[in-house]
């Protein structure tokens, strides 16, 4: 897809990651045993099986989104039909060819490639598939939800963000910047936890701008192949034409400045690929289009404020909700906020990217439908439980009808 060696090789690692966590799992599937209402009577609750399940997979985490949908569904009992995103089709036959090795049964793991209308609506409205676990856009996921509530499935939704860092006036500037950086720009911005907006406290606003400006000037556009490349092209034409397509909006929109960046790279080593300059718009305000909806792209919005109540109502006034950020050496600063912030994730002097497979992974709002995915809390998507009642009385009891003494 174009990642940049060092990001690709931890994508595999993340998928190396998530399997020796969600394996060890396998041995705590567990339910829990209470106290009957009645006598001589034993209750206690256990993790099923959902049956065959249905992962769909996006395009920019190739080998680390699969295996957090297939390593949970295969350790809670399932088998699956993966639908890997159709511009990296070889990433996931990659991790096929990985659980054939390690002797998963044939048919418990079922590859299929092909675009969305070709083979996921397919997939969506089959009669045998229980469960679908997608991972994409917003716009996508509501027409999946709603197949899926015709037909009485299970969906588990993990969709857009619009993700901030908070960088207030006592932080260290120069980490803010790094951290922005890579936050902004890992992936090309092909993330749905990408910092497409940086939310600046004006004391140090000029400051943040300048240094951050200067370093963005100097990140290395290429072919993720080579190693002194630092931003890779975006994934196909559609997604290029989207990008520009809102760098000109940006342009178009009230007193918001492109401080760099904005072009296609069509010239030399850049013409066989879809390559965009790392861009920055600053004096951005909220409400603009560019500070609201989804890019997806090497694009970032700084908007200045004032008081740290007046950036968490920024950072949470969008329809997404996945992670945010804060740069602040005030822990009482940094606590309000983690408490504050509307999202699924909180970082605190760090960027909105950098998930860990061992704590649930998803958002609020636009982003998702509740569930997590990751942690011990994947296992509540892939499993449902069934709750056993053994009464060893010898004799029928009526809980809730019978008089018990107590």
């Amino acid at each position: 897809m174009g990642k940049v060696l060092k990001e690709a090789g931890g994508d595999v690692q993340e998928a190396i990651d998530c399997t020796y966590y969600t394996a060890g799992e396998g041995r705590r599937l567990h339910g829990f045993t209470t106290k009957a209402e009645m006598p001589n009577k034993y209750a206690m609750c256990e993790r099923q099986p959902v049956g065959i399940c249905g992962l769909i997979t996006p395009f920019n985490f190739p080998m680390a989104i699969p295996s957090w949908k297939l390593i949970p569904a295969l350790v809670c009992g399932n088998t699956v039909v993966i639908k890997s995103g159709e511009d990296v089709p070889l990433s996931a036959l990659n991790l096929f060819k990985a659980c054939e090795e390690a002797g998963i049964p044939k048919g418990v793991v079922n590859l299929v490639n092909g675009h969305g209308a070709e083979v996921g609506a397919p997939l969506v409205g089959h009669e045998d598939i229980r469960l679908i676990s997608f991972t994409g856009s917003t716009d996508t996921g509501r027409i999946i939800a709603e197949q899926c509530a015709r037909n009485n499935k299970i969906v588990s939704l993990e969709m857009g963000g619009k993700n901030a860092i908070i960088v207030m006036d006592d932080a260290d500037i120069d980490n803010a910047v790094e951290g922005s950086l890579w936050g902004a720009f890992g992936t090309s911005g092909q993330r749905c936890t990408a910092s497409s907006r940086l939310v600046v406290h004006k004391k140090v606003y000029k400051k943040f701008v300048e240094k951050f400006v200067e370093r963005v000037k100097k990140l290395r556009v290429g072919n993720g192949l080579e190693a002194k490349t630092d931003v890779g092209p975006v994934i196909n034409q559609a997604a290029m034409d989207k990008i520009l397509s809102y760098i000109e909006i940006g342009q178009k929109e009230d007193r918001a400045t492109l401080a760099c960046g904005g072009k296609r790279l069509t010239k030399g080593e850049y013409k066989n690929g879809y390559f965009i300059e790392p861009t920055v718009f600053t004096d951005v305000k909220a409400g603009m289009r560019i500070e609201q909806e989804e890019i997806f792209g090497p694009v970032t919005a700084i908007i200045p404020f004032s008081t740290l109540d007046e950036a968490i109502d920024i950072v949470n006034g969008v329809k997404y909700g996945l992670s945010s950020a804060i740069y602040t050496q005030d822990v009482n600063q940094a606590f309000y906020a983690t408490q504050e912030l509307y999202t699924g994730i909180v970082y605190v002097n760090s960027a909105t990217i950098g998930a860990e497979v061992h704590l649930p992974f998803g958002g609020t709002k636009g982003t998702g439908n509740g569930h997590r995915e990751a942690g011990t809390q994947v296992l509540d998507i892939f499993s449902e439980w069934k709750s056993i009642y053994v009464d060893y009385s010898g004799k029928l009891q009526k809980a809730q009808i019978d008089e018990v003494e107590i």
